[in-house]
């Protein structure tokens, strides 16, 4: 096990998306807001190294911010 422990994971978690001309992108300040295609009750995409690994929920309690993981997607045949 001490040889998994070194391995590092970026994990993401993808809550909505949306596209914009570079235009608009460049004019970004500080404090802006970006509006997404999602909304804070959908489910968001988790994933691992950019692969999609899961699905799941975000909670709020008090100042944190959790995902739950609800559904483990299935890994592409290349990969088992």
């Amino acid at each position: 096990m001490s040889t998994l422990d070194k391995v590092a994971i970026d994990i993401t978690v993808v809550l909505g998306t949306t596209s914009m001309p570079i235009h608009q992108v460049l004019r970004l300040g500080r404090g802006a807001v970006i509006e997404l295609d999602a909304t804070e009750e959908d489910e968001v995409n988790i994933l691992a190294n950019t692969l999609p690994v899961a699905r799941g929920k975000v909670s709020v309690n008090g100042s944190r911010i959790a995902v739950e993981v609800s559904d483990l997607l299935p890994r592409p045949k290349d990969m088992r």
